[in-house]
């Protein structure tokens, strides 16, 4: 499986619901009990990016295999007010924080009596400013995704203000599955990173780069030999192969463009590398 070195990390405050929703978006076991700390090391869990680009292509070419891309997510334990000066093993949680790429801030929004709220109440804003004063004073400054934990089945807890007052949002149950499909594309978002696609009757694949990359920095993730000997490229936009309904069709249409190594690859290009 070929997919990026770069990750994003669940942070927040303890019983907020971190573990769970590591556990859905990777359904990889990890301690979720009912208690602060219950997770010292981080997890890692490779999780597929939802498109249905992908499935349309591999309809298309009638593959036997699909490949999806993938995004990292990294499990790391609850901080607690002062983690920055040591509080709670926070010095070695927030460097956990320091080696990921960028942060889902994971708030609870949902009324439970039976599961311990850290501070004895559920206030988001409250909740978003403790932990945000942490990573600044320990000078961590990544791109944050904020994550409303709620329950289908409890009363919700959300200030009006709080949209103004912080950056993206996105609410997920993670024991019901909302959301989920659409927090793993923001992710992959936030990572800055593009899906490219390369199909036919073997396989379609959903092949991760950078935004901005040049072809031969994309043919990397395929192989070193695409970078490093690149000559042209073949490209399409997979919207376009589509309605051709076949390459033979596209290329006599003269919808597949030959570009070169300055050309920057777009998300849902499908793209033949020739060497």
């Amino acid at each position: 499986m070929s997919y990026s070195a770069l990750n994003i990390g669940i942070v927040g405050l303890p019983n907020v619901g971190k573990s769970t929703l590591f556990n859905a978006l990777t359904k990889k076991g990890v301690p979720t009990e009912n208690y602060p700390f219950c997770t010292i090391d981080p997890s890692v869990g490779i999780v597929p990016v939802p498109d249905e680009r992908l499935d349309k292509l591999a309809a298309l070419s009638k593959s036997k295999k699909v490949i999806p891309a993938v995004v990292e997510f990294v499990d790391i334990a609850g901080l607690v007010k002062g983690a920055s000066e040591g509080e709670g093993l926070g010095n070695k949680f927030l460097s956990h924080i320091r080696e990921v790429d960028a942060i889902i801030e994971v708030v609870r929004i949902f009324q439970d009596s039976n599961i311990i709220h850290v501070h004895e109440k559920v206030d988001p804003l409250f909740d978003i400013e403790i932990i945000n004063l942490e990573l600044e004073t320990a000078e961590i400054k990544k791109p944050t995704l904020y994550v409303l934990n709620f329950s289908e089945a409890a009363p919700k807890v959300r200030p009006l203000e709080l949209n103004s007052k912080v950056g993206p949002l996105i609410e997920v149950d993670p024991i019901f599955g909302t959301g989920l499909d659409q927090l793993i594309n923001e992710s992959y978002k936030l990572l800055n990173l593009i899906a490219f696609f390369t199909t036919g009757e073997k396989e379609s694949r959903a092949w991760t780069t950078r935004r901005g990359s040049t072809a031969p920095e994309a043919g990397k993730a395929i192989h070193t030999d695409f970078q490093e000997k690149f000559i042209r490229a073949e490209v399409i936009h997979y919207d376009k192969l589509l309605e051709a309904g076949s390459y033979a069709e596209a290329r006599a249409k003269g919808w597949v463009r030959t570009e070169g190594k300055e050309y920057i690859v777009q998300d849902g290009d499908v793209i033949e590398f020739l060497i």
